[in-house]
């Protein structure tokens, strides 16, 4: 039997531990979207991770979503992430950019030059978006012309080679939550009749397209994908993600991709998760969905087969040193949710470890 504490072999590496950090946005980044000593310090802590996934990552300035997020597209970030990344490998650490382009889940406020959100389609999501100026509605992004949709896949494949530069190891495209990756696959946010939009072979195409432009550039062993199927989050509608999921892993399957993370948004798709599972012939990442708090207790999911590797998001959080924690079955540190975005060091990096 397997468990969550011995090695895996991950992007031509050997993993200690079968533990990830999980991508989340903690809106610390400083002026023009650089990493500071404070994320550096942030992801060090973690290093006791088999897999660091950083917060999105922004491959370009209209693919910003939030305030405080950090990019890959000026040499600047480049050389903050440097710092980050030498940090890491210094405590003995493996670390995967996430690069994530918002799409219409931002708002003209947090961009420059008068840029507006771009999208698959002219469609608006409901809802609300936190500003530097507050809560602001959801505004109708301006739909992507077909050379600007190839544009906007150059940008993914500069971003990634920036993130080589930058000193990561590897790179996870962001393809759930409702962003631009994700609003390409789902029906409800593209409405494109053109060779990216309709059926399913075209709606999958954009997701396809970057994943090989990023492997293409970096490796394929270097590159992996995030989907979560049927998540409604950031309003997005997938009636039926099952025949979609299915034909996006075969078309990526036989790149020889670092891994398939798969986030779940319920404990009812679980069923769909195995079936990918089946599917893909890589590692496949799991952040699971479980009916209580995401522990120690997740990792028979380890050692049943159902994954390689498990992301923990908010106990990782508040646990820098969680792979100890997970062994020994706790105490564990409770995270506070009032600091999960932007801020100090309060909430980032004064969590202790045991």
């Amino acid at each position: 039997m397997t468990t969550a504490f011995e090695p895996v072999r991950v992007a031509g590496a050997t993993l200690p531990n079968r533990i990830a950090l999980a991508p989340m946005t903690r809106s610390r980044a400083g002026e023009g979207g650089v990493a500071t000593e404070l994320v550096a310090e942030y992801y060090t802590q973690r290093a006791s991770a088999g897999l660091i996934i950083t917060e999105g990552i922004q491959p370009s300035v209209v693919g910003q979503g939030y305030p405080f997020t950090p990019g890959l597209h000026s040499a600047e970030q480049v050389a903050a992430w440097r710092e980050v990344t030498d940090s890491v490998h210094a405590a003995g650490g493996r670390i995967f950019a996430q690069l994530m382009h918002s799409g219409r889940i931002g708002h003209p406020t947090l961009l420059p030059d008068g840029l507006v959100p771009v999208a698959p389609s002219a469609v608006a999501p409901q809802g609300q978006l936190f500003t530097g100026d507050g809560m602001k509605d959801f505004v109708t992004p301006r739909e992507l012309t077909g050379a600007e949709v190839r544009a906007t896949v150059a940008d993914y494949a500069e971003a990634a080679r920036n993130a080589v530069e930058a000193g990561f190891d590897g790179v996870e495209l962001h393809g759930a939550n409702g962003y631009l990756i994700h609003q390409f696959l789902a029906p409800g946010s593209n409405r494109r009749t053109d060779e990216w939009g309709g059926p399913v072979e075209n709606r999958i195409r954009f997701a396809v397209e970057v994943v090989k432009a990023v492997a293409a550039a970096i490796g394929a062993e270097r590159t992996a994908l995030r989907i979560s199927p049927g998540n409604p989050y950031n309003d997005i509608s997938e009636p039926d993600p099952q025949p979609v999921y299915e034909a996006l892993v075969k078309e990526i399957d036989g790149l020889g991709l670092a891994y398939l993370h798969v986030l779940e948004h319920g404990p009812e798709i679980r069923e769909a998760t195995l079936a990918l599972r089946k599917q893909f012939t890589g590692p496949l990442v799991l952040n699971p969905a479980t009916e209580g708090p995401t522990d120690h207790r997740a990792l028979t999911l380890i050692e049943d087969g159902t994954a390689d590797l498990l992301a923990f998001g908010a106990l990782f959080l508040a646990n820098p040193d969680l792979p100890v924690r997970l062994r020994t079955e706790g105490p564990y540190n409770t995270p506070d949710p009032t600091t999960f975005f932007g801020g100090d060091a309060r909430g980032y990096t004064d969590y202790p470890a045991l």
